[in-house]
């Protein structure tokens, strides 16, 4: 059973199949993230503006995920996000997009 998500550490949770999953944005995450997405604050600027993917966002998801269960993709990641709706997942993006500006 995975630990709640500590929001004094920046973390944020997400649902997933029934199961709450903690996004942890570490640097070695958001590093991994830059490198596939390319830099993190056109990132930001991109979400701020309504331009951010949903697969960009599945991308964030997958690099911060902390302990992820196991037999989880990242298809099934972007399936249950889809299908779980946005607005499901909008604050734990808030979150790491917060923690990307402020840092920790």
């Amino acid at each position: 059973m995975t630990a709640p998500a500590n929001p004094a550490r920046g973390e944020a949770a997400i649902r997933v199949a029934g199961e709450m999953l903690v996004l942890r944005p570490s640097f070695a995450a958001l590093v991994a993230a830059e490198q596939e997405l390319g830099p993190l604050f056109a990132l930001v600027e991109r979400a701020a503006s309504g331009g951010l993917t949903l697969g960009e966002m599945v991308a964030l998801f997958w690099h911060c995920l902390d302990a992820p269960p196991e037999g989880l993709t990242r298809d099934r990641l972007g399936e249950a996000v889809a299908a779980g709706g946005l607005a499901a997942t909008t604050p734990a993006l808030r979150v790491l997009l917060g923690q990307i500006l402020a840092g920790r």
